[in-house]
């Protein structure tokens, strides 16, 4: 959903069907950062005592990825947005107070620390996080692929069938698990999982995972789907019919 139609939502919606689509949003929102992260929720509000950014309690950031936390005070967004800053910055600035305060902590952020960030690049502060909570702003570009749970499976197996470009696991193996850009053994051994096809991503799994995989197919010298969007679309071709949806990402 685009700005505009936010807005327009505004006028045609009630509050209440503004605010539960928000609580949604922000949900899947911090479930793909996580995701793409390999986080347990233990992380962002480690990060936030740490380094004094917010009051943020493990509880509330597993209640807000379930979309069960209803009013969260201005605290957990501002010490999310911090939080979110300082990452964007990268960890050279906080690495030696990280390693002197909090060293394990550090090592989850050395394996992984992406940030959510908008269309320009520039990182979700606070107050944009709020807006999506209460759903005057849509998911940033790369939190929200619109895949639905019905399509997961199908495009799973047409994700398998692009990455080998037909060959059996065991013959593109180790030149996929080299491509794979992720570090977290957890989500190497789900995505070669996947390619051999022993399990399928779940939606969400998937998008959580949607930008790696991409850099996967860029890195084996794909031709095609040069940017994220056009690769989704490309595999959604390979598609049943049905499983296809209409409201792919532009």
């Amino acid at each position: 959903m685009t700005k505009e139609e936010v807005v327009s939502d505004h006028v045609t919606k009630g509050y209440r069907d503004r605010l539960d689509e928000g609580r949604r949003a922000m949900a899947h929102l911090i479930h793909v950062w996580h995701e793409r992260n390999g986080w347990s929720h233990k992380v962002l509000p480690a990060l936030a005592d740490a380094l004094d950014l917010g009051r943020v309690h493990n509880s509330q950031i597993s209640n807000l990825r379930n979309g069960k936390l209803a009013s969260p005070g201005p605290e957990v967004f501002l010490a999310l947005g911090q939080a979110n800053a300082i990452l964007n910055a990268g960890l050279d600035p906080i690495q030696e107070h990280l390693a002197e305060v909090h060293p394990d902590l550090l090592k989850v952020l050395k394996v992984s620390a992406v940030p959510v960030v908008s269309a320009n690049g520039t990182p979700l502060g606070a107050g944009e996080l709020l807006e999506i909570f209460v759903g005057l702003a849509p998911l940033p570009p790369g939190f929200d692929w619109r895949i639905d749970p019905v399509e997961a499976a199908a495009l799973s197996a047409a994700l398998a069938d692009s990455l080998c470009r037909g060959q059996s696991w065991r013959q593109c193996r180790d030149q996929l698990m080299s491509a794979y850009p992720v570090g977290k053994s957890q989500r190497r051994e789900r995505f070669a999982a996947v390619m051999a096809g022993l399990r399928d991503y779940s939606a969400e799994e998937l998008d959580g995972e949607f930008l790696d995989l991409h850099a996967t197919y860029l890195a084996l010298d794909g031709q095609n789907g040069k940017t994220p969007a056009a690769f989704l679309e490309e595999l959604r071709r390979r598609l049943p019919s049905q499983s296809t949806r209409d409201d792919q990402p532009e």
